[in-house]
């Protein structure tokens, strides 16, 4: 059972990988952002949308850790 669970980890490990490279490789279109006056670089699509997700896994998590030490009875 316990090589069934970590051949089952290595599988779904291997399919997000390869999700993530076809994602990069359909999505290379350079575009140019521009955000509040600043313009950012002519990257690829997929390099926003990874670097929007790596910010949002950071930050989500972040923002609940805040709001649980601030419900903490003192």
């Amino acid at each position: 059972m316990r090589n069934f669970k970590r051949l089952a980890l290595v599988v779904l490990a291997l399919l997000v990988a390869s999700a993530i490279v076809l994602f990069v490789l359909e999505n290379n279109q350079p575009v140019a952002l521009l955000f509040l006056g600043w313009s950012a670089p002519q990257l690829p699509v997929s390099v926003f949308v990874i670097l929007a997700l790596l910010a949002g896994m950071m930050i989500g998590p972040s923002l609940a850790w805040f709001v649980r030490m601030r419900r903490r009875p003192k």
